[in-house]
């Protein structure tokens, strides 16, 4: 086996492997926000498109959906059951979903 005898050496290949990492994670978080969002469905339909009562989330302004989920968490809006979920996300999971439901075309298809 060789052995790295430069600090460059050394340093270039971390930076390689640290970039390598960053890149394969990036898909990841790119998903997450859909991901999250699919939990929703039961109550607001695929992709925010609800066909009950129940609100419809798709192209909705994603700073108006994180405001109702901060207000469902603090018990400022009344509902059945959105207080206990809109607690079990973090600020950053509001976001992500959020910023996916604000880009759903919010016409039937």
């Amino acid at each position: 086996m060789t052995r790295l005898n430069h600090p460059a050496g050394a340093i270039a290949l971390a930076a390689a492997m640290w970039v390598g990492v960053a890149h394969a994670q990036a898909p990841v978080s790119a998903t997450l926000g859909r991901n999250l969002a699919a939990q929703c469905a039961t109550c607001h339909g695929t992709n925010g498109k609800s066909v009950a009562e129940v609100p419809s989330l798709a192209g909705q302004p994603a700073a108006s959906m994180v405001q109702k989920m901060k207000d469902y968490r603090d018990g400022k809006l009344p509902a059945s059951i959105m207080h206990q979920l809109a607690k079990g996300y973090t600020d950053e999971q509001v976001l992500l979903m959020a910023d996916y439901f604000s880009k759903q075309n919010s016409q039937a298809k």
